[in-house]
């Protein structure tokens, strides 16, 4: 098994420069598709979940709808493959991170750069 690091985007629409923000952590909610990657960032020191795993717990998180309101209402980063999620969550200047082809591609296109 392969294990590939991406340097990726972050959309937030978190304020650095307040005080609150070094005082309360940063919570990531993991779309379905990368479950598994809540307790990589958990064994790291975020504050991760996982939709599958809330799911399982009871949740009500079937939709991207669904998802995307947990996310807002827990005050989470969105971690999504989802091109629609990504783009609903931009619209609602909710904190996301999107992992689509395009941005998938540039990291395969850098990481070439520097094989050469």
């Amino acid at each position: 098994m392969v294990s590939i690091f991406f340097d990726i985007i972050i959309y937030t629409n978190i304020e650095i420069c307040s005080d609150d923000f070094m005082s309360k952590p940063i919570k990531i909610l993991i779309d379905e598709m990368d479950d598994g990657w809540d307790d990589k960032l958990q064994k790291m020191g975020y504050d991760a979940y996982s939709v599958k795993k809330l799911r399982t717990d009871g949740h009500k998180l079937r939709t991207d709808y669904s998802v995307i309101n947990f996310a807002k209402e827990n005050d989470m980063i969105l971690v999504t493959r989802d091109t629609e999620s990504g783009q609903a969550c931009e619209e609602n200047n909710l904190s996301f991170i999107l992992l689509d082809n395009e941005e998938i591609f540039k990291i395969v296109v850098d990481k070439l750069k520097h094989m050469q």
